[in-house]
C-alpha cells in the first residue's frame, strides 16, 4: 500500500445523531470497518481473529510466522481468501512439517486448561523459546527526528476515520518503506511484517515502528521475523523491555515530547 491509498472497505459512513437531539439526524461519519477471518490451516481450523478487511494476504503471512505456526514464508505453499463483508475465510496450505508441529502441539494442550494471559492456551504459548539476535548497533538519532509528524502520510485510513492502530518499517538508509494499518495493533504488525516477506524488502539494519502500546506479543512478532529494532510510539511495558534485552533487540520509546528513550540494550553505568 503506498503511503497516499486508501485501503479499499476498510471504512464505510454511517448516521448519527446528538445525545441531546435524539430524533434529528446530525450527520455521517467515517468509521473504521472490521471482519471476522477464520484461518484454516491444511483444512484445519485454527483461529478466528477481528481484522481490518485490507491486506489479508500479509495479515495472514505475517500471523503464521508471529503466532509460530511457521519458521519462514517458505513453508507457506499457498493462502486463498475466500467469502466477503463481515466473515471471510482463509485457507492456508504450509509445509507438512510445519503442519506435524502444529497438530502436535494442539494435542498436546487439548487437555490443558487456559492460561488466561492474552487469550493463549498455555503458558507455553505466552512465554515461548525464542532466539536471541545477533547485536545490533542502534539506530541514528537522526532517523526519528519528527517522526510522528512524518508517519502521518502513511496513516491514510487513521487520518480517515480514526480507530485503528499502524506499523511501519524504515529500511537501512532510515527511509520509510512500508506500513499497514489495522483495528488490532497486533494486526498491525503482522500485516506489516507479512508485506515486507511477501514482496521480499531485506530486513538487516532496519526498524520497526508501532504507534500502540508495545506489549510482551509485540516483541514475540518482531523476533521471529528477526528485525533487529522496534520503535514504539507508546511506552512499552516492563515485561516487554525485559524480554527485549534477554534477546538482544533494540527497544525504544519515543515520546510525544521528549527525547527518545533506549529501554534496550540496558545502559551500564
Amino acid at each position: 500500500m503506498s503511503a497516499s491509498r486508501l485501503p479499499d472497505l476498510s471504512a464505510a459512513s454511517r448516521g448519527y445523531t446528538h445525545l441531546d437531539l435524539p430524533g434529528s439526524r446530525a450527520g455521517d461519519a467515517a468509521l473504521a470497518e472490521e471482519t471476522a477471518l477464520a484461518i484454516a490451516f491444511n483444512g484445519i481450523n485454527q483461529a478466528v481473529m477481528l481484522v481490518s478487511p485490507a491486506d489479508l494476504e500479509d495479515f495472514v503471512v505475517g500471523f503464521s510466522l508471529g503466532s509460530g505456526v511457521v519458521d519462514s514464508i517458505d513453508d507457506i505453499y499457498d493462502i486463498q481468501i475466500e467469502g466477503t463483508g463481515d466473515a471471510q475465510r482463509a485457507q492456508v496450505q504450509i509445509s507438512q512439517r510445519c503442519f506435524w508441529q502444529l497438530k502436535e502441539q494442539r494435542r498436546q494442550l487439548a487437555g490443558s486448561s487456559g492460561c488466561g494471559l492474552c487469550g493463549v492456551e498455555a503458558l507455553e504459548q505466552a512465554l515461548p523459546s525464542l532466539p536471541v539476535l545477533p547485536a545490533t548497533p542502534l539506530p541514528p538519532a537522526a532517523w526519528l527526528d519528527d517522526l510522528r509528524a512524518r508517519i502521518a502520510a502513511w496513516q491514510p485510513l487513521g487520518s480517515h476515520c480514526g480507530a485503528v492502530h499502524a506499523a511501519l518499517f524504515m529500511d537501512a538508509q532510515g527511509e520509510l518503506r512500508l506500513a499497514r494499518e489495522d483495528i488490532g495493533r497486533h494486526n498491525a504488525l503482522d500485516k506489516l511484517i507479512g508485506g515486507l516477506l511477501r514482496q521480499g524488502l531485506p530486513l538487516e539494519g532496519g526498524l520497526a515502528i508501532v504507534t500502540s502500546r508495545c506489549s510482551l506479543e509485540l516483541i514475540h512478532k518482531v523476533l521471529r521475523a528477526g528485525i533487529a529494532t522496534l520503535v514504539s510510539l507508546s511506552a512499552p511495558t516492563g515485561l516487554a523491555v525485559q524480554w527485549a534485552r534477554r534477546h538482544q533487540l533494540n527497544l525504544i520509546h519515543l515520546p510525544q515530547r521528549a527525547a527518545p528513550r533506549v529501554y534496550s540494550p540496558e545502559h551500564r553505568a
